[in-house]
């Protein structure tokens, strides 16, 4: 009876020695959605943040290297729309033009995260929320209107994240996508209306997202010995 009694203390002891242990794990992956906004940047619109906003919704990867760098893949759909009227350009033969169209994107980038981003570990100053930047390589794919758009595109943007709970993150992200092609629009009246040779930097169309998301943590990875030096190399 005695040593059956020691036996169950004993577990007892050892489970609840494991709680905390399995409450400090960290995860290598994040998987998730975003919603929010797109609106296009080009002859139809030069300089008007968030003119036209138009719904966007997509998935989210994420590896986190360690607690500043993560690598994201996302697949997104958008739409997009545009209009001249009333705009200070005049185009040849004082033509005008509308429209709106679909997206789909697929992307990933690297990001850096300002502070070192986990809500475990504050003896190596780890934050729940952190600032971050990004730049990355994606493609971007338009059908319809007479003529499928695709190409390359470059993302570049800032972002915050917040983990609300073991293994839940919040995330709003604001980015700029550059185009390398001048007909993202579709109307044959925007396609290089004033018949200027293109270059990198000038008669390129644009797009930008205001994204907001919910990711969950997976994939758990080995526990760093407790200590400053192993946990900033994780």
């Amino acid at each position: 009876m005695t040593s059956t009694f020691f036996q169950r203390i004993c577990l007892i002891i050892l489970l609840i020695g494991q709680v905390p242990a399995l409450y400090a794990q960290e995860y290598k992956y994040e998987i998730g959605g975003m919603a929010g906004g797109a609106y296009y940047m080009g002859d139809a619109n030069k300089n008007a943040f968030f003119k036209g906003l138009n719904p966007a919704l997509g998935a989210v990867f994420r590896y986190n290297a360690n607690f500043r760098w993560a690598v994201k893949a996302d697949l997104l759909w958008g739409r997009i729309s545009g209009n001249t009227e009333g705009l200070d350009n005049v185009f040849p033969d004082h033509a005008q033009a509308s429209f709106t169209r679909n997206f789909i994107e697929l992307g990933g980038q690297m990001e850096f995260n300002f502070f070192p981003y986990s809500d475990k570990f504050a003896y190596a100053n780890a934050k729940r929320f952190s600032p971050y930047v990004l730049l990355g390589l994606g493609l971007t794919v338009a059908p319809g209107n007479g003529k499928t758009f695709a190409g390359l595109n470059v993302p570049l943007g800032v972002g915050l994240k917040y983990k609300i709970a073991n293994r839940v993150n919040l995330g709003c992200e604001f980015s700029f996508r550059k185009l390398f092609g001048d007909n993202f629009e579709g109307n044959a009246i925007l396609d290089n209306p004033y018949n200027i040779k293109s270059s990198f930097l000038k008669n390129k169309d644009w797009y930008s997202l205001l994204m907001f998301s919910v990711t969950w943590d997976f994939g758990p990875r080995n526990r760093p010995c407790n200590n400053k030096n192993s946990i900033s190399g994780y």
